[in-house]
């Protein structure tokens, strides 16, 4: 250096002491060192680091010929940069100074995965990765939670800092950023700014502190400055265009909020966030976006960077649809303007980027590779959001796909916790490649949703064993306390036992695909009207006296022989039906019937799926599985969530055949009223409810097999006429209870007499049953407006002989009011069809002799005897009613083995079927049976 009198000597640099040298070497510990390896740093002298007394052989430092000395802590920003080794300070108590030991990670990681916290050493206090294997493990109940509904933790960390830091589970991590991207007192979005994977593969040494994934998530303002004098990374201004940029460049404020996500390798399931930097400000501690920013006032960055997940699907399922983006944008733009302007960050939905969308939907295609199999591995590897289970061809197993998009599995979750699934599992066997297996939930308007899609070939669709377990920990993931009511099969080749290990819940039947393949083709091949109403009543009879187990598989073996001459019909029941018989009677006679509403809505949306998938020009594309995938996941997927949009009536003109109108035959045949109903021998009348000139004619009304002369009858599917006609004969005691209904008092009627050997067990269930029946009791006081002392069904020492045998039965309100489909009543005129008839004194006659008691209901009532005499006994309470008058609620269904040793009552909900109605023909059964009135016409 020169100064004014010449150029001063440089101070030499001063020799390192001996005690130097060493504690570089590491032969003297560090406080640092110290504290890593749990030693309290008080027993050590402050000059030299010498101990007082000598310590232990393990808790001395090796010599440096004994291996290498340790190394030192890395910074904070070498570990963004990359994977950094296990510190020092990170290790275990139990470990000597040398190289991490591999029993301390065994025993660490075995803990954890015990559920009990390891031990330290005496004297030794915990250190930061024991600390933070002990934190509990949490899962919040709902969709998507953010930071607020989680409790962090303090645990020191670098540089004695302390870490906010939780654990979670790593499949919920995605809940966990969406919902903090969604703050409502500042919205933003993260986006993944690193990111570093090791392959779980890997052989490695197990170590607790060891990572398979690292990602850092950084608030989308950030951590770029693009303001006026704002900060850059020097990096940024040269790098390339990414294929994924991390949030907008015109965005970026510098925001410092961030968090760090790691996979332990010590629990894969697990995810440890670490979230220090909560608050969205910049380095100067300001915010610098959202509300709480006064420079952002009128800009975009008081909004969120990007429009939201529900907007994108909205926008994206109406371009799916057909939907064009000017009318996109005009009903949106109609919407904003009525609520006074943007408010969030939707609200400034442009054209620009409507289009981008609707370019990117025209230029997808689902053939990736020539090669069918290679193009849907190629799909399953793009869309690993849509698959929860996956296995290809191999030696011993076949092909499986199962898909389920974020919006279903929010639906299952959200209509099928304490309700029904449903199955339809043999959707395209005829003409797709690989059938579609449909998961169906039904929502308020008892309407069917899949939910889930399973694809796999045909030969093995009992093999549910495979993708149900995956299932089932999808939903339990997401909502920990889901728990299924009751699923319904289809098949009676599905296997029950699996489907009662996942979901511990009952199983029930659905006769709906019998229904409509025997319709459908008596419709088809016998074309003489008699003849085809009296073999649709032996069939229905037939099933009816399995489920009553009063008959077997031969009642259809002398059905083919009393209807020989039929050829068409005998001979395709015989190739097809006759060699599954002996499986649909085995589970007729053991499982419980699901009710014709539910067949309804599974009936619906089967036929809505074949107008929406099967609507091909070149059939030969059927066969490529490829395109079933993509069409399911795109075009379908955007049909039914259209199905559930509320405003999809602003966009009305363009309707096609593929949307669903109006509800499901079921509650278009409750908005019957019933004086349109007139009941004349085996036939049932129904006046058109669009042309009151015209009526449709009901063949068999009240049997399983009723036949209308509808349009929508005659393709095999059950109609709002013949639904409300068996209602209405229900109610005037003029058919028997339905088959769903009867299984349910069968069931009841075994818990009766054969109550469970456990006293715990039967004490919960006449508990049960008291609740229920006060409820039921109560419910329908409030229909009537009777006493809520009045019981549900009087007995037979209750029923006077001057009581009014009038029924006085209201229908549940309807609140969707939506029209009937034109299909089903702008059929063509039939034989049958004519001009109603006034109905005179002479009908109203004939109505009244016409409530005979059949033989079904006589066996009914003395069941319903039976109950009552049980009800005089000690445990007076255990006969519970069944009454439902809205929808899914409140039906209990019980399966009884007497193979068991315990016995348990599993109250479920699924859709019921006028239970009011037929809880007082079941009542007027009982009043006939024992009224004076009654046996003089039997004396007679």
């Amino acid at each position: 250096k020169k100064k004014a009198g010449g150029l001063t000597p440089i101070p030499s640099r001063a020799k390192p002491t001996n005690e130097l040298r060493k504690k570089k070497r590491g032969e003297i510990p560090s406080r640092l060192r110290l504290r890593a390896r749990g030693l309290p740093p008080a027993s050590f002298e402050a000059s030299g680091n010498k101990p007082k007394t000598p310590a232990p052989p393990s808790q001395t430092l090796a010599p440096r010929a004994a291996g290498r000395p340790p190394r030192r802590p890395a910074q904070h920003t070498a570990e963004v940069r990359r994977q950094p080794a296990i510190r020092p300070a990170l290790r275990s108590p139990s470990a000597s100074s040398a190289p991490f030991a591999p029993q301390a990670a065994q025993a660490a990681i075995h803990a954890l995965r015990s559920g009990r916290p390891p031990t330290p050493p005496p004297g030794a206090r915990m250190t930061r990765w024991d600390e933070i294997l002990t934190l509990p493990v949490q899962n919040p109940t709902i969709l998507e939670f953010s930071a607020a509904d989680i409790t962090w933790s303090m645990v020191e960390g670098w540089k004695d800092s302390m870490d906010r830091l939780a654990l979670i589970p790593f499949s919920r991590v995605g809940d966990f950023v969406r919902g903090e991207s969604n703050n409502k007192a500042c919205p933003t979005r993260f986006h993944v700014e690193a990111r570093r994977r090791r392959s779980p593969t890997m052989t490695c040494k197990p170590k607790v502190d060891g990572i398979l994934e690292y990602i850092l998530y950084w608030c989308s303002f950030g951590p770029d400055d693009y303001r006026k004098g704002g900060a850059v990374r020097p990096s940024r201004s040269s790098c390339g265009k990414r294929k994924t940029p991390a949030g907008r460049p015109n965005t970026k404020r510098g925001c410092v909020c961030h968090f760090i996500v790691k996979r332990l390798i010590a629990e894969p399931s697990l995810a440890l966030v670490i979230y220090n930097h909560n608050k969205h400000v910049d380095k100067k501690g300001t915010p610098c976006h959202g509300p709480m920013d006064k420079m952002a006032v009128g800009t975009k960055a008081m909004f969120a960077p990007y429009i939201s997940d529900e907007l994108l699907l909205e926008v994206m399922s109406l371009l799916y649809v057909g939907i064009p983006v000017e009318t996109i944008m005009q009903r949106h733009t109609e919407m904003v303007e009525k609520q006074g302007g943007p408010s969030n960050r939707d609200d400034l939905l442009t054209h620009r980027y409507v289009r981008r969308l609707e370019r990117k939907m025209r230029r997808s295609v689902y053939e990736l590779d020539d090669d069918d199999a290679v193009s849907m591995n190629k799909w399953v590897e793009n869309n690993q959001d849509c698959v929860f289970f996956y296995e290809d061809f191999s030696d011993n197993d076949t092909f499986v796909l199962g898909i389920q998009t974020d919006w279903q599995l929010q639906q299952m979750i959200q209509y099928g916790s304490r309700s029904l699934l449903a199955s339809d599992s043999k959707f395209g066997t005829n003409k797709l490649k690989y059938p579609v297996h449909s998961i169906l939930v039904f929502d308020q308007q008892k309407n069917a949703i899949p939910v889930a899609w399973i694809i796999t070939p045909n030969f093995t669709h009992g093999e549910i064993h495979r993708w149900m377990g995956a299932l089932y920990d999808r939903v339990r993931t997401k909502d920990p306390t889901w728990q299924l009511g009751g699923f319904i099969i289809d098949d009676p080749l599905t296997d029950v036992r699996t489907i009662r290990e996942v979901f511990q819940c009952p199983v029930l039947i659905s006769l709906w695909r019998v229904r409509h393949a025997w319709h459908k083709n008596l419709m088809s091949k016998c074309s003489d009207f008699e003849r085809r109403s009296m073999m649709s009543k032996r069939l229905g009879e037939a099933i009816s006296s399995i489920c009553r187990g009063n008959g077997d598989i031969e009642l259809f073996q002398a059905f083919l022989e009393d209807f020989i001459d039929c050829s068409g019909f005998v001979d395709y029941f015989k190739a097809l039906w006759f060699p599954r018989l002996g499986a649909w009677t085995g589970v007729l006679k053991t499982n419980p019937l699901a009710t014709a509403e539910v067949a309804s809505a599974i009936e619906r949306y089967h036929h809505l799926l074949k107008l929406r998938l099967l609507n091909e020009a070149d059939e030969s594309i059927y066969q490529r599985a490829d395109w079933l995938v993509h069409k399911l996941g795109t075009k379908v997927h955007s049909y039914c969530w259209l199905d559930e949009f509320s405003g999809k009536d602003s966009f009305s003109r363009y309707w096609r055949s593929e949307w669903k109108t109006g509800p499901n035959p079921w509650q278009q045949g409750l908005q019957i009223p019933d004086s349109d109903i007139v009941i004349e021998g085996n036939c049932a009348r129904v006046v058109c409810q669009k042309h009151k000139d015209k009526s449709h004619a009901i063949l068999n009304p009240g049997s399983e097999l009723a036949l209308c002369d509808c349009s929508w009858s005659r393709k095999g599917n059950l109609c709002k006429h013949a639904m409300k006609s068996a209602k209405v004969c229900r109610d005037r005691g003029l058919a028997p209870p339905s088959l769903a209904l009867l299984r349910y008092y069968q069931a009841l009627a075994n818990v009766v007499h054969c109550p469970p050997n456990d006293s715990v067990i039967c004490d919960h269930a006449i508990a049960v049953a008291v609740s229920v029946r006060t409820q039921l009791d109560a419910l329908l006081s409030a229909t009537n407006g009777s006493s809520p002392d009045t019981s549900l069904f009087k007995g037979p020492q209750s029923t006077s002989d001057n009581e009014p045998r009038e029924l006085d039965v209201q229908e549940a309100n309807i609140e969707n009011g939506s029209e009937v489909p034109a299909d089903e009543d702008s059929d063509e005129d039939s034989p049958a069809c004519k001009k109603r008839k006034p109905r005179g004194p002479s009908d109203e006659d004939e109505i009244a002799t016409a409530t005979q008691v059949s033989e079904a209901e006589s066996s009914q009532a003395t069941s319903l005897r039976e109950l009552d005499r049980c009800q005089d006994s000690p445990a007076p309470q255990e006969r519970v009613r069944r009454e439902t008058s809205d929808g899914y609620e409140g039906t209990a269904v019980m399966e009884i083995s007497d193979d068991e040793e315990e016995t348990a009552a599993a109250q479920i909900t699924q859709p019921s079927e006028s239970e009011n109605s037929q809880a007082t023909c079941v009542q007027e059964i009982d009043r006939n049976q024992d009224s004076p009135a009654r046996q003089e016409r039997g004396g007679r």
